[in-house]
Formats: structure tokens, C-alpha cells, sequence
């Protein structure tokens, strides 16, 4: 794919994410005129935000189809209500990337955009499109909608003797998380909720921890939550100032509905990053593990086709289909709570369950990503994949949001990380370098 990568599009605002491009994206959607006759559009808060959103929408009504703006709001609040209203989905957010970046993510019949739907839309990006005679669509209003998303709270809504804080990163999740989390608490203290269109992510949020952590070991609070800039994902603090990564988010999740026989097949879908850890202490509650590559779309994959309800990243998007189709931030900081509440006890000491394996991560950065093509590097890593076996895990990937390359290195003890790392990362260096 040209534009679209692993979670839409994204880019440099203004020079890849342009007027024309956001334009053009717009007027693609007369090609899905049979799979919905609405669009829904929503955004993050960063500054170029409105700039992309009145090109899209400009293009949208060209084609033909109606829109409804709803403004702010976290990427699975858009998502729910386009689904629930058979509409296409259109956000506006760059995740976690900071505010000079920003892209565009579909949800078109209740799900992220397919490889057959985004090649459709780069040929319009790339070609045109004549639109000559199409009667023009009108921007409407959806009252009360938003409202049907917040109805998904309404099963737990019991006050919990507990003081917490969130990171909302100064994004999209300040029009959901202080409407839902404060009231179930005894005490709630918020950071990272004052946007002013360039501070999203900045030093703040699931990408950037010391603030939260800070927050909860000053003021000695039970738990601190952080969200990302659109909301899709969430990362723990616990009592103790320790981050609960995705994988023991999902551990946890995956316990408790287990217990209360919601885990369907009794599996669990996780991607190749995650911990050994975890994949061990899910198998000693007898819960299987599938495995996929790196990125979102493949969990949602592996969760359709081995019909699961579970899986995620350690990232923390986490997938929890009991409660919603998508990865919801705020969503799964309600449902922890409701952990909680059901175990009676800390996530402090819930997490001793777990023994995780040293696990180090290193982005190498503006790099060309083919490296990792090079034959002696790819015989490197297989040379520590074979040594390593099921004690062990050795991954090599490009980004696919960011101009990097991910090295991730698993082993029983630091020591044996830290070199077969160093050793991977200083053949790729070298060869940047042409050595």
C-alpha cells in the first residue's frame, strides 16, 4: 500500500496528510455508497485536526453521501456509533504519534478497512475521481447518539472505596473518561487533560508514564490510568508505582472472565511481542495462547477466525469483545474496576501471579527499513531463535507507523538480553553505515 499502512494512514500533517489528500480520501466514499449512506467523522485534539476533517467532509458531500461531525471523541466512541447506525466511520487522530503528525482510520460494516477497501481509496487519491451529476450530500445531526455509547457503563456502575488517577493525555479521551471513571471512585485526580492542539502525547499519556506514576506514588493512590491520544489504548499504574503493561491487563481480563465463564474457547489471542511471562501464567490457568505478527489487525483476525473475545498488544490496545468489537481505553479502565470489585483485592497483588522474562525493546530510528532484509542479519536472528527456543524470543520488525525498526529480545536472565540486543542492533547499524 502506498498511503495506508498498519492503522490507516499517517503522516506529517500538512505534508503528507494534506489538504488535497484529505480532500480526495473524502470523495472516495461514493466507491461505498452500498455499504453505507452516512458518514460519521470524529478527531483527536491535535492543531491540524480541523484543517483535515474540513477536507474530508467537503469531499464526502461531493460524493454524494451525508456526514455527521461529532467532534472530539476517542476512536471506539466513533467506531460503536458508526456501527450501531450501519454508517463509515472516519477518524482523525495520529494514536500516540506526537501533534505534527496526523492520519486517518475507517471503520466501514462495523470493522477497520480491508486491504480490498483502502486499495480502492488510494486509486481515487491517485487518479480522481468524476463526480459530474452526483447530487450532493448534506452534513446532519445524530441528537442524542453519543448517548448510546455511554449505555455501555451502565451494567457496573457501583461506588468503589478508591483513589485514582488518569492521564488523558491531552486527547481525545477528555470527552469520555471524566464522564464515566470519576463517579465509581471515592476520589479522582486528573492530568493531562488541558489540549491546546500541540501537547497531545507530549510527556503525557500511555507513551510517556512518569507523570502518572509520579501522580499515584505523591498522592498514594490505589491505581493511575493512562490513555493514548485517541483512547483505543490503556496502561495501569498500580498501588505500588509498578506499569501494568497490555499483557498483564489481558492476563488479568482473561482470569476474570475465565472465572465467571465468559473466555470463549478459553483462549486468548496475543501478539508476538508479548512477554513469555504471560503466555506461561495463561497456560497454568489453562487457557490457551494464540501468537500472531505485530499489529492490530492481526489480532482482530486471529479473534474472528478461532471466534475469541480476547487479545491484544502490550502496547495496551486491548481487544475485551464482551463489552465492545474494538480496543477502548476508557472501556477497559471501567472493566478493571469491576476486576477489582469482583477479586476484592489490589491488582498489586494480583500480579505476583506473573513472573515475567527480562524483555528489552530498542526502535533504531531513520533507518532504512529493508535492512532487515540483509541476509546476515536475517541469519543473526534466526542464530538466536534456534538458541533461545521456547525459553526465549528474538523480533525484528519495521514499524509501521514510524520511519523505524523494532528490536525486541526475550531470555531467562538480563544479561543474555542485553548482549544478543546489543549484537543485533550494532550489525544493523553497521550495516546503515555500509560496513
Amino acid at each position: 500500500m502506498k498511503y495506508f499502512g498498519t492503522d490507516g494512514i499517517r503522516g506529517k500533517a500538512y505534508d503528507f496528510i494534506t489538504e488535497e489528500l484529505s480532500f480526495s480520501l473524502g470523495k472516495s466514499m461514493f466507491h461505498f455508497h452500498d455499504k453505507a449512506k452516512r458518514i460519521i467523522i470524529a478527531r483527536d485534539t491535535r492543531e491540524s485536526g480541523l484543517m483535515v476533517v474540513d477536507n474530508i467532509k467537503k469531499g464526502v458531500l461531493m460524493a454524494g453521501l451525508d456526514i455527521c461531525d461529532l467532534g472530539v471523541y476517542a476512536t471506539p466512541v466513533l467506531a460503536f456509533i458508526a456501527n450501531i447506525t450501519d454508517s463509515i466511520g472516519i477518524m482523525v487522530t495520529a494514536s500516540h504519534n506526537p501533534y505534527y503528525d496526523n492520519g486517518i482510520k475507517l471503520f466501514i460494516s462495523g470493522s477497520k478497512s480491508l486491504p480490498e477497501d483502502e486499495a480502492i481509496i488510494e486509486d481515487v487519491i491517485d487518479k480522481g475521481i468524476n463526480l459530474e451529476g452526483v447530487k450532493l450530500g448534506k452534513e446532519v445531526a445524530l441528537p442524542g447518539i453519543v448517548k448510546e455509547y455511554f449505555r455501555l457503563y451502565d451494567s457496573f456502575r457501583q461506588k468503589m472505596n478508591l483513589r485514582i488517577g488518569l492521564d488523558l493525555a491531552n486527547g481525545a479521551t477528555i470527552s469520555s473518561a471524566l464522564k464515566v471513571l470519576p463517579p465509581l471512585v471515592k476520589e479522582c485526580l486528573v492530568i493531562g487533560n488541558s489540549p491546546d492542539g500541540f501537547n497531545i502525547n507530549k510527556d503525557c499519556g500511555s507513551t510517556h508514564l512518569a507523570q502518572i506514576k509520579a501522580l499515584v506514588l505523591n498522592e498514594r493512590l490505589d491505581l493511575g490510568f493512562a490513555f493514548d491520544g485517541d483512547g483505543d489504548r490503556l496502561l495501569v499504574i498500580d498501588d505500588e508505582g509498578d506499569v501494568l503493561d497490555g499483557d498483564l491487563l489481558i492476563y488479568l481480563t482473561a482470569k476474570y472472565l475465565s472465572a465467571t465463564n465468559q473466555l470463549t474457547n478459553n483462549l486468548v489471542v496475543l501478539s508476538k511481542m508479548s512477554n513469555l511471562g504471560i503466555i506461561k501464567a495463561l497456560n497454568d490457568l489453562n487457557i490457551e495462547v494464540i501468537q500472531t505478527e505485530v499489529g492490530d489487525k492481526y489480532i482482530f483476525e486471529a479473534l474472528n477466525e478461532k471466534n475469541a473475545v480476547l487479545g491484544g498488544e502490550n502496547s495496551g490496545h486491548v481487544i475485551n469483545r464482551t463489552i465492545l468489537e474494538t480496543g477502548d481505553g476508557v472501556l477497559n479502565a471501567w472493566f478493571l474496576l469491576k476486576i477489582l470489585d469482583y477479586y476484592q483485592t489490589k491488582f498489586s497483588e494480583i500480579k505476583k501471579e506473573v513472573k515475567y522474562y527480562p524483555d528489552k525493546l530498542v526502535n533504531i530510528k531513520d533507518i532504512d527499513k529493508e535492512i532487515i532484509n540483509d541476509r546476515e542479519i536475517v541469519a543473526l536472528v534466526e542464530k538466536y531463535r534456534t538458541l533461545l527456543g521456547k525459553d526465549g524470543k528474538v523480533l525484528v520488525r519495521p514499524s509501521g507507523t514510524e520511519p523505524l525498526i523494532r528490536v525486541s529480545v526475550s531470555a531467562k536472565t538480563n544479561e543474555l538480553v542485553d548482549e544478543i540486543i546489543d549484537e543485533i542492533v550494532d550489525k544493523i547499524k553497521s550495516k546503515q553505515k555500509g560496513e
